[in-house]
């Protein structure tokens, strides 16, 4: 009720709502007193209305023990606008708010479940991850909060990343994947059509791009384009390898956000492209994130796998 901006609005809805539960109450009282209609012979009379030439409608009022159903509901009806909301602005006997209902799971959820998440908290995210409970955990917090957007499979879609590959436009170490989730991220490509000139540039530039990860495109054209993509070394680098610290993508590999054919990189490098990764600092905390980048962390990378030996320096020779 809270999107009432006057007084109108509020007296429309109690009226609306009183006036439609006392019509009711009318009706049925109406109804109650129609009595059992029969002809001059008896017989109880019918509506006239005949089915399969023998099936008659009779005119016969509503049963009682019906009837009084439909007075327990208008009754309980009232009895519930009267201790909870539902008539404007009014908040009820009992001042219920689902927003306080909500308030209160929560913190029933975190006093049951909050010693757990801490424990996972203290661990190292790659511990955490080949924990088998960790993991039951993690991916329930993903397919409840994260597989809107990255599939429930994590393969991804058009503008949102596979999280199963080993590609990543920010980085795809433990505390890195964990940094992007609890802060989000934006990416951004400018349009870049302006600063290359014509169209005609943009379609080389293109090829050349292409041609950087041995995808289908025109030799001559890439050729064209090699010295317009200067342009575009300040994020993706020389060699387009790309540049994590800005999120700029890695153009020699044949992973497209967007889409990968040459109409699509035309468009995207004439128009830009925007990205948002929403942050959940907020939202789950930073136990539950936790516990979260651990799977994230998982679905790329072999959780069992033995870590690697430090390197043991050489020892110097000894003089002769």
């Amino acid at each position: 009720m809270a999107d009432f901006t006057n007084g109108f609005w509020d007296l429309y809805i109690v009226v609306l709502t009183l006036l439609g539960i006392a019509g009711c109450g009318i009706l049925l009282f109406s109804q109650s007193k129609v009595k059992l209609a029969r002809d001059k012979d008896g017989k109880i009379g019918t509506t006239g209305h005949v089915w399969d030439e023998d099936l008659t409608e009779l005119n016969t009022p509503m049963p009682r023990w019906w009837m009084w159903l439909f007075y327990i509901t208008i009754i309980f009806a009232l009895a519930y606008l009267f201790l909870y909301p539902g008539l404007g602005t009014y908040a009820g006997k009992l001042g219920w708010k689902s927003s306080g209902q909500y308030q209160a799971e929560l913190k029933q959820a975190e006093a049951d479940y909050g010693p757990l998440f801490a424990q996972y908290q203290k661990q190292d995210l790659k511990k955490v991850a080949a924990d088998p409970k960790a993991h039951a955990i993690g991916q329930r917090l993903f397919l409840t909060y994260c597989a809107q957007c990255h599939g429930s499979d994590a393969r991804g879609n058009k503008g949102f990343p596979n999280l199963t590959d080993k590609d990543w436009l920010f980085g795809g170490a433990p505390d890195t994947i964990k940094e992007t989730i609890l802060h989000g991220r934006m990416g951004m490509m400018p349009p870049m059509g302006a600063a290359l000139g014509s169209d005609q540039d943009v379609e080389n530039v293109a090829h050349y791009v292409l041609s950087l990860s041995d995808s289908t495109a025109d030799p001559i054209k890439a050729v064209l384009g090699k010295g317009k993509f200067g342009a575009c070394m300040a994020c993706h680098s020389a060699g387009g390898t790309g540049n994590q610290v800005l999120g700029a993508p890695n153009l020699t590999d044949k992973i497209w956000l967007f889409g990968g054919s040459a109409e699509t990189v035309m468009e995207t490098i004439r128009k830009g492209r925007t990205a948002t990764m929403p942050a959940f600092a907020d939202f789950l905390g930073d136990a539950k994130v936790h516990v979260l980048a651990a799977y994230v962390w998982s679905l790329s990378n072999d959780v069992n796998a033995p870590e690697a030996a430090p390197a043991v320096a050489a020892a110097p020779a000894a003089d002769k």
